[in-house]
């Protein structure tokens, strides 16, 4: 059959069988991800159905869902409101940094892996997946709510510690020097702080490029700068996401919510096909021999996650059942954790991939069904002192 018929009956069957899957998630009350998720694990390598066709497609896609849901994320908050709000939570990101690393370094070293993969293993657990967590935030209708900011904050911080983080890995994955690694730290902090600046004090000129009467003008110069901040921020050791979250808090509150109203269905698009697109990187078979070890590290992630986000949101004087529901929807790990395994297997620490895929696999389903049931529990906490 001819190659565009392929593509297109395999898309047409992947985007209504997300459908139904997101029709049967709203019945029962819950984010449709998990579903997503395990759609993706269906029809990828060692699936029912692989999608061959669609793969190079579904891959951009998912990139850009990302982007996009980061992007949307950042369009709810401004630039004054996030810097105030970072500079509040660095005590969080401190303790989250220590919560959340020592059981991968510490499963790293009862693995006998090298300094490498250790260190890997630890960025494996460690940071929360903001395009779940985005994803989660916005299903349960949350953006608005006390505990958000401080999730936000620790989001973003993750993110950013990020550009330190990965130059440090390759680095120490590739056998190279001190002199390379500061390099790289150097280049990616000094584009942070560019991008935070600009969103800063450049609102007025930003407002300026960006409106117009014409819809489909705001979308394509939306669509446009966010690409191209994103791209930059990738190509300098910086996340993607952080530089398109980056971009929606740079745009003035007038245009925010004429572009989130714009971009809100490219987003639901995209970003559903980034689930799929995780599931479908992940061969079952791969992780079964190594599904008992990482249910083990997913627990203890899950209980670290909680103590985290209990922390952080306590610290903007929230109640106990927004603490819960804090720590409950940071629980997930995704791209990030992803990538960082990718790095080790690419360098040759062949044992982080499938226990790093299994960890992450579990808590993308556990994590948006832990942040669902959050809320009866936390009503339970109301009511006792």
């Amino acid at each position: 059959m001819d190659h565009l018929a392929v593509l297109f009956l395999e898309l047409g069957g992947l985007f209504a069988g997300l459908a139904a899957l997101g029709l049967l998630a709203r019945r029962i009350g819950i984010s449709a991800i998990p579903f997503y998720l395990l759609a993706g694990l269906a029809f990828g390598d060692g699936g029912l159905l692989p999608l061959r066709a669609a793969e190079p497609f579904v891959e951009v896609a998912a990139e850009i869902g990302v982007i996009l849901l980061l992007l949307t994320l950042g369009l709810e908050f401004t630039a004054s409101e996030l810097m105030a709000s970072l500079h509040r939570h660095r005590l969080s990101g401190v303790v989250a940094l220590v919560l959340n690393v020592t059981p991968g370094l510490v499963a790293g070293v009862l693995l006998g892996l090298p300094l490498g993969g250790v260190l890997a293993l630890g960025g494996v657990t460690w940071i929360s997946s903001s395009g779940i967590v985005a994803k989660v935030l916005g299903d349960l209708g949350r953006l608005g709510n006390r505990e958000t900011p401080a999730v936000l904050s620790l989001l973003v911080l993750e993110d950013l510690a990020m550009a330190i983080y990965l130059p440090v890995l390759v680095v120490l994955l590739s056998g190279g020097g001190p002199l390379q690694a500061a390099g790289g730290v150097t280049l990616a902090l000094g584009a942070v702080w560019f991008i935070l600046f600009v969103a800063h004090r450049g609102g007025d000129r930003l407002e300026r490029l960006l409106d117009h009467p014409d819809d489909e003008q705001v979308l394509l110069r939306m669509l446009g700068l966010t690409l191209l901040v994103a791209g930059v921020a990738q190509g300098v050791g910086i996340s993607a996401a952080v530089g398109a979250f980056l971009v929606g808090i740079a745009v003035p509150h007038a245009l925010a919510d004429r572009a989130r109203e714009l971009l809100s269905p490219l987003r639901d698009l995209f970003a559903s096909v980034f689930f799929v697109a995780f599931g479908l990187a992940t061969a079952p078979m791969e992780m079964l021999p190594l599904l008992g070890p990482a249910v083990l590290l997913a627990m203890v992630g899950v209980l670290t996650k909680l103590a985290t986000g209990w922390y952080a949101a306590a610290r903007d004087g929230v109640g106990r059942p927004g603490r819960l529901r804090a720590g409950a929807v940071l629980v997930s790990r995704g791209e990030f954790s992803i990538v960082i395994a990718g790095l080790a297997v690419s360098a040759g620490v062949a044992q982080v991939g499938p226990l790093a895929t299994a960890y992450v696999m579990v808590l993308a389903v556990i994590g948006p069904v832990l942040a669902r049931i959050a809320d009866p529990i936390g009503a339970r906490l109301r009511h006792h002192p």
